[in-house]
């Protein structure tokens, strides 16, 4: 006990090392560890005001009218009344702040949702039900199949063998594949005990809370004894139990200090290039209406001195008033207070609307709906919509995002012979055109959600051909995966990698059904007859072997080897005897690595039966040696993989979502540059890179950084820039110049233009000495060059340290885009957060300014509503200053007619009224409602409503403010009874008005007219080019992808981790050692 208050008096400062008792909360609670409630909101009850109004008057605007409103409280320099400036202001105070709370209370209700979910609790000897929010360290809580893990909780027993725990964490990783937990030896004996676990008393000591998701250390001290913990000990907060029906779990980071929270980074209030830039604008307005107001003062000080002082007697002055400059003094003030209208406080309300208009747009956007799950685009923010028409920088992650995380059996080479092309009036045509899929009615064990369209292949199957038949058993037979029949005949499979699922599922399609297995046998429906294969010896993946067998005794006492994996690897293990058949093979695979697809070779070997007694007596010993276990094990492997027969390869498709190639191929030429980020292998990434048309076939080069030191690293990102533009690297570069010179000052990159299209793939372990500060310029100018850029095996720190990287270097702004736990650091560093909502939670989706369900949706939000939005902004703006620049001048020019005596042109009602009310509904209509594709030569409907309907609306106002009764009953408020009615009757006023009007339009109409004639811009011209083709365009003809032996093959061999062989094999997956044969009708 005392080891634990020492330490709770060094944590004091900062958590170096964390200690904890298991069902000891007094024991837990002196640390200080906080609670298992996750807060997202920015408000509560208390700081809403404070906080707010703070960020508020962050906008120059707003201080300014504050200081305003201030002045106009001095009687002796205020010549406006002071609610002028109170009512708009409060206004826009108002509208603002109830927008932030009703977004803020929708993040409050998504914690409220997460923090009430129940659990189930270990406590004195019984089970009891308690919200996610109640928490602590050091509880001992039961989880179910398919449940979310509450907190980070050691695991301590299961209903599955040996304390094992399957687990899905698409919500951390972005990965579906089963992952398997183990809990150690010592506490799996609890199994479900309550009495035992409620006695169980054991103390952790463990790394401090981090955002690191595969690496975990601590030491568990139980009875005296210590045991060694890592993360294959710990269920991760946002995992998924999977195939195991309840797991018992000791929590040691709860709420914020989960490693999913972690994570998600810090929210931070986004300001867009348009906020900064109207400051600027307020600044130097600021500026031009204090000079303004100088001059207006040494006028009136030069009047007075001259004039105003030998006429007292007619115009007197103020008692505290002296001599003509302090009159100036005053009267600069005075004036300051009428002329603010150049800054009108209208223009954030304005603003404010547009914003919630234009998200409103999103939201309603049928073009964006997802309809096979009910789900509309959401923008979650309305203060971003104009910076979307302004993104150069497009972060992306890969699985879920760009993909679909579901791998299609798609097309297979069996005997030199290929399946899987659709052929119409003997033409190949794509699958999109031929949709009638096979039929496998007959089988009763069919995936009823597999589909392939080639019939012939059905029709081997059927006719019983030898190499077909077993081609698809060595695919039922070699694999890890497992099975599990929920329901009688419904076989669900769990498989490590989401590739091993969609091999099995095609065997069982076509007819050989992988049904179960134990450690020695695994069953097999093959057409229909139920056999079992004795399981000799699984030779597992890894990353050097790059290939997988098994070994197997078939019911005709045969002893068969089956092996799959890449085929620069297998093409060296092949019989001599297979080279013609090899030769064929390879020209398959160039054309499905054409297409983008992730592909294996298979093959097969007999084995006689006194050789493989041999060797598996010399594994025996390889896996029993103490002494470089690993290589003799790998020698042994070697013996037995050789003289393979081959059989064919396969071609597995990583599902794109529907319209991402297309989709990135627009935004390229919208010069906008796409970046993917991911924690997946290098060799798949790279081939979705290739399948979304951010790398091609035809680039000028392909720069790979691997190096594992900063000297390799440097060397590599210069020999790349040497080769996309050599002078890059000259001490006259002007870039080099300045590095040279002020190496420690901060600014912008400039944009550097290659001499072709190049991609650059970088992985995390390199990544992490380039993002060093002596190495992350020299990254970020050679990847700004590159046409594409993949980024593997990352971190989410790492993501958002890119982001941050580009943000800080490139006047630019930025979006990033993903779907999982894993992204939300990156969506909240990056300038626009965008959260798709598919199969990985809803983690990114809650942290997100931006809310869709497909990829291709990015190119309307960016190109759509983004440009529409910074179009309709730019416009308001110019239209907002202008109108109010003419009003203010106004009085400046009759200061020069008024004695520079503040005296003011307007009556205090209008002046009011200018901004808020007469002149914002054209601007508005225009801002709500510009779209720049509709090319009108005509005022629309809604034109007619603002520009009509602003006018009467002026002069409803107008009568009802003159009118009598208003002038009678507050004489001292209305004191211009009937100039309304009185001026209106005069000719000269009309004339006036319609004079004005023609001079005011007849530039603007001028420079319409001249404009696309002599200065066209780039709109213009492809608007013109339209009205040119009266005809049809030609189709394009097809480009023809060159075939050539591409290095992309076999990503999934490549990708595959550490198998579950060994598991397998060792029995802990098995429930009894008896095997119970299940007959299995097809």
């Amino acid at each position: 006990m005392s080891l634990f208050e020492s330490e709770s008096e060094d944590r004091q400062n900062e958590e170096q090392v964390r200690y904890l008792q298991a069902n000891s909360r007094e024991l837990n609670i002196v640390f200080g560890y906080p609670n298992n409630t996750i807060k997202t909101s920015r408000y509560n009850v208390f700081n809403f005001l404070p906080l707010n109004l703070f960020e508020q008057f962050q906008r120059l605007a707003n201080a300014y009218f504050l200081i305003l409103l201030f002045l106009q409280l001095i009687p002796q320099i205020s010549s406006l009344a002071w609610y002028t400036t109170v009512i708009p202001l409060l206004v826009v105070l108002s509208i603002t702040a109830v927008k932030d709370a009703i977004d803020d209370m929708k993040r409050h209700q998504n914690d409220n949702q997460v923090n009430n979910r129940s659990v189930m609790v270990v406590m004195n000897g019984r089970i009891k039900e308690d919200k996610w929010m109640n928490i602590q360290v050091g509880d001992i809580i039961k989880l179910k199949n398919n449940q979310s893990v509450t907190a980070d909780v050691l695991l301590l027993s299961s209903s599955e063998p040996y304390g094992l725990t399957y687990i899905e964490t698409a919500e951390l990783d972005g990965e579906t594949n089963l992952k398997v937990k183990q809990a150690i030896s010592v506490t799996s004996n609890l199994e479900d005990n309550l009495g035992l676990l409620s006695a169980f008393d054991g103390k952790v000591k463990c790394e401090s809370p981090n955002n690191k998701l595969d690496k975990f250390t601590g030491i568990l001290t139980y009875k005296g004894k210590n045991y060694l913990l890592n993360h294959d000990k710990l269920l991760l907060r946002g995992c998924v139990i999977r195939n195991t029906d309840w797991c018992y779990g000791l929590v040691i980071y709860t709420g914020p200090d989960t490693k999913l929270m972690q994570n998600c980074g810090k929210s931070t209030f986004k300001r867009t290039h348009m906020d900064h830039l109207l400051n600027v604008l307020v600044l130097w307005i600021f500026l031009f209406l204090g000079s303004m107001c100088f001059i207006l003062a040494i006028g009136h000080g030069i009047w007075e001195h001259k004039k105003g002082y030998y006429f007292q007697s007619f115009l007197p002055w103020k008692k505290y008033v002296s001599s003509s400059v302090a009159s100036a003094i005053l009267i600069f003030w005075s004036y300051f207070i009428i002329l603010n209208t150049m800054v009108p406080i209208s223009l954030y309300v304005s603003v404010e609307i547009i914003r919630l208009g234009n998200s409103c747009y999103i939201n309603w956007d049928r073009k964006m709906f997802y309809a096979p799950k009910n789900t509309p685009a959401r923008a979650r923010t309305t203060t971003l919509n104009e910076e979307l028409g302004q993104v150069k920088y497009v972060f992306s992650d890969k699985t879920g995002t760009l993909t679909q995380n579901i791998m299609v059996f798609n097309k297979c080479s069996i005997n030199g012979i290929f399946y899987g092309g659709v052929y119409k009036n003997e033409q190949n045509v794509d699958v999109s055109d031929e949709r009638e899929k096979v039929d496998f009615s007959y089988n009763k064990l069919a995936d009823p959600k597999f589909s392939f369209y080639d019939k012939t292949l059905v029709e081997a199957v059927k006719t019983g051909d030898r190499w077909v038949h077993l081609f698809f058993l060595s695919l039922s037979l070699c694999h890890t995966v497992m099975s599990e029949e929920k329901v009688e005949g419904n076989l669900v499979y769990q498989a490590q990698s989401p590739d091993e699922g969609a091999l099995v599922t095609a065997a069982r399609n076509f007819g050989f059904v992988f049904c179960s297995r134990t450690s020695e046998t695994i069953m097999v429906v093959e057409m229909g007859e139920t056999k079992v294969y004795q399981l000799l010896a699984i030779l597992d993946f890894n990353n050097v072997r790059k290939r997988m067998s098994v070994i197997v005794r078939t019911p005709e006492d045969r002893v068969m080897l089956f092996c799959k994996g890449a085929d620069t690897i297998l093409c060296q293990l092949l019989h001599p005897s297979c080279r013609s058949l090899r030769d064929v093979t390879m020209e398959h695979l160039d054309d499905f690595a054409v297409e983008g697809l992730r592909t294996l070779m298979v093959a097969y070997r007999e084995l006689d039966n006194a050789f493989f007694q041999a060797w598996s007596k010399r594994h025996s010993e390889a896996c029993l040696s103490l002494e470089n276990r690993e290589d003799k094990i790998s020698d042994v492997y070697e013996e037995i993989e050789k003289d393979l027969m081959l059989l064919g390869a396969t071609a597995i498709e990583d599902k794109l979502q529907d319209g991402v190639p297309e989709t990135i191929a627009t935004l390229n030429k919208a010069k906008i540059k796409i970046w993917v980020l991911t924690g997946d292998k290098q060799e798949t990434a790279v081939n979705i890179a290739y399948a979304c048309n951010i790398f091609e076939d035809e680039m000028d080069g392909m720069f790979i950084v691997e190096g594992k030191n900063d000297e390799t690293i440097r060397q590599e990102l210069r020999s790349a820039r040497d080769k996309m533009k050599p002078e890059a690297l000259l001490e006259s570069d002007p870039v080099n110049i300045y590095l040279t010179t002020k190496p420690q000052m901060s600014f912008r990159l400039p944009e550097e233009v290659p001499n072709g299209n190049y991609g650059l793939i970088i992985n995390g372990c390199s990544l992490a000495y380039a993002l060093e500060g002596n190495l992350e310029l020299e990254l970020l100018r050679t990847a700004c060059m590159c046409k594409g850029v993949i980024c593997c095996r990352m971190t989410p720190l790492q993501k958002a340290q890119v982001v941050e990287l580009v943000k800080r270097y490139k006047k630019v702004v930025t979006l990033a885009i993903g779907d999982g736990a894993n992204d939300v650091s990156m969506i909240k560093a990056a300038h626009i957060g965008v959260g798709i909502s598919g199969q990985e939670g809803m983690q990114a989706m809650l942290n997100s300014d931006y809310a869709f369900s497909q990829f291709h949706y990015l190119q309307r939000l960016l190109l759509v509503h983004g440009r529409w939005s910074y179009n309709r902004m730019c416009k308001f703006l110019s239209y907002f200053f202008y109108k109010n620049f003419a009003f203010t001048l106004v009085h400046f020019w009759y200061a020069f007619f008024s004695g520079f005596s503040a005296q003011t042109v307007y009556d205090t009602w209008f002046i009011t009224f200018y901004n808020l009310v007469y002149t914002c509904l054209p601007v508005l209509g225009l801002s709500l409602f510009d779209q720049i594709a509709l090319d009108t030569t005509y005022w629309t409907i809604i034109s007619h409503i603002f520009t009509w309907g602003s006018l009467g609306f002026y002069f409803c106002i107008l009568f009802f403010l003159y009118s009598d009764g208003l002038c009678l009953m507050f004489p001292n408020v209305f004191q211009f009874l009937g100039v309304a009615r009185n001026t209106l009757n005069l000719p000269q006023i009309w004339l006036s008005i319609v004079l004005s009007v023609v001079l005011c339009i007849l530039p603007v109409i001028g420079y319409q007219f001249f404009k696309p004639l002599f200065w066209p811009a780039n709109v213009d011209k492809i608007i013109d080019r339209i009205h040119q083709c009266t005809r049809p365009l030609l189709p394009l003809p097809k480009r023809t992808k060159l075939k050539h032996a591409s290095t992309r093959r076999s990503a999934y061999a490549f990708s595959h981790k550490q198998g579950f062989g060994a598991l397998i094999t060792s029995g802990k997956t098995m429930k009894s050692k008896v095997f119970k044969k299940k007959q299995l009708s097809f």
